[in-house]
């Protein structure tokens, strides 16, 4: 891969690149008060593979005031070589940035757990122009309008990339409406809730009496309501008798949270969810079922919905298509999480419903924390905290072992942009097409790389995270946010240019 500096060009023909590159680098440092490294407001990024809605094409995308204004074809773009301002990325991908809408930032209150600046620098790194932040793991819980401007208040100017909020349904604000719809009005994208304890105290646990009361509100407001389906099971492999194993077993911790816990939660979803059919009381609310570890019995259940006219949708996570509860060596707490991570065969399922089609996005689950909550040195997977630290590497990740399935760059970027942004009601964002927000990643899916000591890591606590030490393919080159280089070959923009998005 040709070096960035080297890759700004006026034109196309090859006995002016040296002479271009030379005075183009002028202009590769930020300036001051400046959000890009690159500085011109109206230029187009040219490569052999465009990601578009209508397929992949070999062109250039044309960038003004931070907008998507055409999007050429090959042949075209050869026409305006001479009168524009043209970076060329030659055989690397340019794709629409990723909309992660499942990440836990910690911020405010739990800053030293993540917080906006090194969260959002992670995902510049990684191709995420967007971040769904979730109301809880930051203190307080997002569950009014008062600490949703708490959160915002902590955001602003704090993040490289942009940052929406969803608010948090609890049985406090379940049963009042008119708290439920404020926190709506203050622009919430929508709501998030737990079926089983979130181990979180203030933020706890609803039923499908609350869920059918936020339904019930958010079909007002036509947003959507995503839910962590695990309903706690009276059965013989959910309990363990007191001192009878080793906490230190990946095993035993699997054991406490079956399948079964999801199938129970999405059956009773699944009563209330009838309401967001056509012509049902609900209709207009959504139903989103997050970060889906079952393949089995739960997945045939949110076909069959979806097959009835229920308003339903379902993510999974990388977590759960790279790895599998064999390969998770006793005591590395780094992966524990919930839902755990199933057996290799529950793996081969997932892949098949997500090329499928019948899982429609993914999301990173990125919930880290401080490292002596992972327990390290006990290696105690049953105390230990749960949560995967991803967000950096999620398109590497999903691509390396996508590969393996036949994945095409297509699919990366409905799973990674398109349908995540629409679940977001983000319709600015998650296509390469004329006049929508020009947020860009540029990655190369040949480069192999080791997320070694020496690979720089945005997370800020880059030892937690399950990935270290994995040998992938597909390096992010360049992330573009609102027309802005934010990153380019390893350096971040001076400033911190994210907005918030509220609703």
């Amino acid at each position: 891969m040709i070096p960035a500096k080297w890759r700004i060009l006026l034109g196309f023909l090859p006995i002016f690149v040296a002479a271009a590159a030379v005075v183009l680098n002028l202009f590769a440092k930020p300036s001051a008060g400046k959000c890009s490294l690159y500085p011109h407001s109206h230029y187009w990024i040219a490569s052999k593979s465009i990601v578009t809605p209508s397929g992949i094409i070999s062109g250039a995308v044309e960038i003004k005031g931070g907008k998507i204004v055409s999007v050429v074809e090959e042949d075209v773009r050869k026409e305006h070589a001479w009168s524009r301002q043209v970076i060329d990325y030659w055989d690397a991908v340019v794709m629409p940035g990723l909309v992660d809408v499942h990440a836990h930032l910690n911020d405010p209150g739990r800053e030293e757990w993540e917080g906006f600046p090194s969260g959002t620098r992670a995902a510049a790194a990684g191709g995420i122009t967007t971040l769904i932040d979730m109301p809880l793991n930051s203190f307080p819980s997002t569950v009014s309008r008062e600490t949703l401007m708490l959160k915002v208040n902590s955001a602003a100017g704090r993040t490289h990339v942009d940052v929406g909020f969803w608010g948090g349904l609890v049985p406090e604000n379940a049963m009042n409406t008119s708290s439920l719809e404020d926190l709506l009005e203050a622009g919430a994208l929508g709501l998030k809730s737990f079926m089983c304890p979130s181990g979180i105290n203030d933020f706890p646990m609803t039923n499908t009496t609350h869920i059918k009361e936020g339904l019930s509100v958010l079909s007002k407001y036509k947003r959507p309501l995503l839910v962590h389906a695990e309903i706690q099971q009276d059965n013989g492999n959910s309990k363990l008798p007191d001192g009878a194993k080793d906490s230190r077993s990946y095993n035993v911790y699997f054991n406490t949270r079956p399948a079964s816990w999801e199938e129970a939660a999405i059956k009773e979803l699944l009563t209330v969810t009838e309401d967001t059919k056509t012509g049902g009381p609900a209709e207009g609310a959504h139903l989103h079922i997050v970060h889906l570890s079952d393949a089995r019995s739960s997945l045939d259940l949110i076909r069959e919905a979806k097959q009835s006219g229920h308003s339903v949708t379902v993510e999974t996570c990388p977590h759960y298509l790279a790895f599998s509860a064999e390969e998770i060596t006793d005591g590395d707490t780094r992966f524990k999480c919930a839902p755990p991570i199933r057996d290799a065969a529950n793996k081969e399922k997932l892949w098949a419903a997500l090329m499928d089609g019948h899982i429609d996005m993914l999301s990173s689950d990125h919930s880290p924390s401080v490292p002596e909550l992972k327990l390290f040195n006990e290696g105690d997977f049953l105390r230990a905290w749960g949560g995967i630290s991803s967000l950096q590497f999620v398109l590497p990740v999903t691509w390396s072992y996508g590969r393996n399935y036949g994945i095409t760059l297509e699919q990366l970027a409905s799973w990674w942009s398109e349908k995540p942004a629409n679940l977001a009601g983000l319709t600015f964002k998650g296509t390469i097409a004329v006049g929508k927000q020009a947020d860009l990643v540029v990655w190369d899916p040949e480069a192999k790389f080791v997320l070694d000591e020496t690979y720089p890591v945005y997370h800020k606590h880059r030892n937690i995270s399950a990935y270290i030490g994995s040998k992938l393919s597909g390096k992010v080159l360049a992330t573009v946010l609102r027309g802005d280089f934010i990153y380019e070959d390893g350096k971040h923009s001076l400033l911190s240019c994210g907005h918030p998005i509220l609703q």
